[in-house]
């Protein structure tokens, strides 16, 4: 188990990050928290080879009047063809107005492509795909710079954005959002800048734009008020619907080592204490690993503190409800704005912070698992997508000694929020001395359609390399 620190640097502010089907990164920042840089929003994103440690600058389109469109502090999720969806971002500073605009970004192609905008400006908004592959919009600072209580749905095409007529609770800027089996919303508690107020609670989507969206609130967070910048995960696997919020901090600033878990495929979910941080954070990442354990990094133990951002990372087992404390990073100051990301190869990198306007950590790390230094089991070969409610082969040599197969959707995040981050079982319904068979859920809610990385793991939990697949 290891940082590495990388001997090149990012050249962006990495507010933004996402894994692409290409196994690169993709970083997007537009201004990137300085406003004397609006005018270079179009230069503000850069896609990174991770292998040969290269950078391509793909440009942000402008308006059709030649006026630049600032994606600083959008939201983000993957549609089923496995681009990035990207919608909202910065009309302007001091005070934050939110744009309409929205994009998808084609990582084959590594271009932008305009798409409908929305109908209010959202800064700071959750964007979540469905499993229609619909993406939704909740809450963000409009271009008013008033709150969002009308979230809206993209459907593409000649649709384009639906808005609901009627206002939901004051849901609060980037609020954490799960899709449920259920097709139901989760909101975890988590979010940035405080909770308006606003309890955990599970969101029924309607099949009319006109109809309120339905809310049932969900009981028992502890230190509720300590969500600002927490992080939330779905617990793997998905199929358990379990979800954990971590740490986080609250109006004053400090934060919590408090770790929560609610169950909601009980009849009343309420959320119970789980083994606690080791160190109080905010401003943290959470990490779904292909082992099915959590890590924990960046953060701080008060609001954009340097000087308490120097803690180790840490790692959750569900299996045993313990945290494990492990290396130091050697770079702090990973506080607000910063980002980590699974890597294919089940490696984690961790790059931004940005606790001053016009100033942020440059510099790259990657972390190493455990894993990485054990002989992995190897996939040889997987069809290129597999179908709803079917089975298909896993080609390996370790066929027999193989404990799980799984599904990790990968991550898009911004300010510790990622709505679709999640690992899906694909139970193993047979096995030879070469391959094993596993099935693929009929539940597009559980796995929505699009590119994951498939990941086979031994019987000593040791994950292979992920191998890129697409469910449809």
């Amino acid at each position: 188990m290891a940082w590495q620190l990388l001997p090149y640097n990012c050249p962006i502010n990495p507010v933004h990050a996402a894994v692409l089907l290409t196994s690169k990164v993709f970083f997007f920042t537009g201004s990137g928290n300085d406003p004397s840089n609006v005018a270079n929003s179009p230069q503000g994103s850069a896609v990174w080879d991770v292998n040969n440690g290269t950078f391509s600058r793909p440009e942000i389109p402008l308006e059709k009047d030649g006026s630049v469109i600032d994606v600083f502090c959008a939201g983000q999720s993957f549609r089923p063809n496995g681009r990035l969806f990207i919608a909202g971002g910065t009309k302007q500073y001091d005070p934050f107005f939110g744009q309409t605009a929205a994009f998808v970004f084609d990582p084959p192609t590594e271009k932008w492509i305009r798409v409908a905008s929305m109908n209010q400006g959202r800064w700071y908004p959750t964007v979540l795909t469905l499993g229609s592959g619909k993406i939704f919009a909740l809450s963000g600072s409009t271009e008013n710079g008033g709150l969002s209580v009308t979230p809206e749905v993209f459907s593409g095409g000649s649709i384009g954005w639906e808005i609901f007529s009627q206002p939901t609770s004051s849901f609060s800027l980037y609020a954490h959002l799960f899709l449920l089996s259920t097709g139901k919303l989760f909101y975890t508690g988590a979010q940035l800048g405080g909770n308006n107020s606003v309890s955990p609670r599970i969101l029924t989507l309607p099949s009319s734009f006109s109809v309120a969206i339905a809310e049932q609130a969900v009981s028992g967070l502890q230190q509720a008020d300590f969500g600002n910048q927490a992080a939330s995960v779905l617990l793997p696997p998905a199929q358990d619907q379990k979800v954990m919020i971590i740490g986080g901090g609250n109006g004053g600033g400090m934060a919590t080592n408090r770790v929560n878990i609610v169950d909601l495929k009980a009849a009343s979910p309420t959320y119970t204490a789980a083994a606690s941080l080791n160190s109080a954070r905010m401003h943290h990442n959470a990490v779904l690993l292909p082992d099915r354990t959590v890590f924990v990094c960046n953060g701080s133990g008060m609001n954009e503190d340097v000087a308490q951002s120097t803690v180790p990372g840490e790692i959750y087992n569900p299996a045993t409800n313990t945290w494990t404390v492990v290396e130091t990073p050697a770079v702090n100051g990973r506080v607000y704005h910063s980002v980590a990301l699974l890597l294919p190869d089940g490696r984690v990198v961790a790059a931004g912070g940005n606790p001053n306007r016009g100033s942020y950590e440059a510099r790259l790390e990657i972390y190493s698992p455990a894993y990485m230094a054990q002989l992995r089991p190897v996939i040889q070969s997987v069809p290129q997508f597999a179908n709803y409610n079917r089975t298909f082969a896993i080609q390996t040599p370790q066929a027999a000694n193989i404990k799980w197969a799984h599904l990790i959707n990968p991550m898009a995040t911004t300010h510790g929020l990622d709505t679709s981050q999640r690992l899906i079982d694909l139970p193993i319904t047979s096995r030879n001395s070469t391959s094993i068979n596993v099935g693929v859920t009929n539940n597009r809610n559980l796995a929505h359609p699009g590119f994951y990385m498939l990941f086979i793991v031994d019987n000593n939990n040791v994950p292979s390399v992920g191998t890129w697949i697409q469910i449809r």
